[in-house]
């Protein structure tokens, strides 16, 4: 059985944010403290070590107490480069996952997504939404990975391809389906941002 401490935490704050206006959204307010607070809450007891990937405003997420790593590739090159960075500086046997901007994020993610991981001897697996249509959708940035991956994220990235559904796919992986899509929604405007504070009362 995979234990937290087994896992790092890797919290995703270096994309540019263009929707929202090109502001760091990891720091905008949320029920008045920033979003990555809402992130760092709910993965500190999921994980033994946690890691925050951002790309600006280096000094302000440092003073959470936590390593901030920035990107290798330049121009905020999205997800997949902070994964590259996270697995680099990952000292555990499993890399866990999420975004700055998605506050209501399950308590039990890392336990479901390490119970399937373990299940078939994946390489990496990846949380589901299932909406009120009945409709799968992935959330591909929600995942549970093996840090011996590194080396293959490496030659993906070396093709110059970004598109993290084309790197699963070089994978054994599989996904989770939580219930709540409410849980993975994240702030791309002002508005989702009223809606998600909303729903948060």
């Amino acid at each position: 059985m995979i234990s937290a401490n087994q896992i790092t935490g890797l919290i995703l704050a270096g994309g540019r944010a263009q929707r929202m206006g090109g502001i760091d959204k990891g720091l905008i307010p949320f029920h008045g403290r920033a979003l990555v607070e809402s992130a760092l809450q709910a993965l500190k007891n999921q994980v033994g070590q946690i890691l925050i990937n951002a790309n600006r405003n280096i000094a302000t997420y440092s003073s959470y107490g936590y390593p901030v790593i920035i990107d290798e590739t330049p121009d905020f090159s999205g997800p997949l480069a902070g994964f590259s960075a996270g697995l680099k500086a990952c000292k555990t046997p499993y890399l866990l996952t999420s975004p700055c901007d998605s506050p209501l994020m399950p308590l039990d993610l890392g336990a479901r997504l390490a119970d399937e991981l373990e299940s078939g001897s994946y390489q990496l697996v990846y949380a589901s939404t299932k909406e009120a249509n009945g409709k799968i959708w992935a959330q591909p940035v929600f995942c549970l990975m093996r840090s011996d991956i590194a080396d293959s994220l490496n030659v993906f990235l070396a093709k110059g391809d970004l598109k993290i559904d084309r790197w699963f796919k070089d994978l054994r992986s599989s996904t989770v389906i939580f219930e709540n899509a409410a849980a993975f929604a994240n702030v791309n405007t002002p508005e989702e941002l009223k809606h998600l504070e909303a729903l948060s009362k």
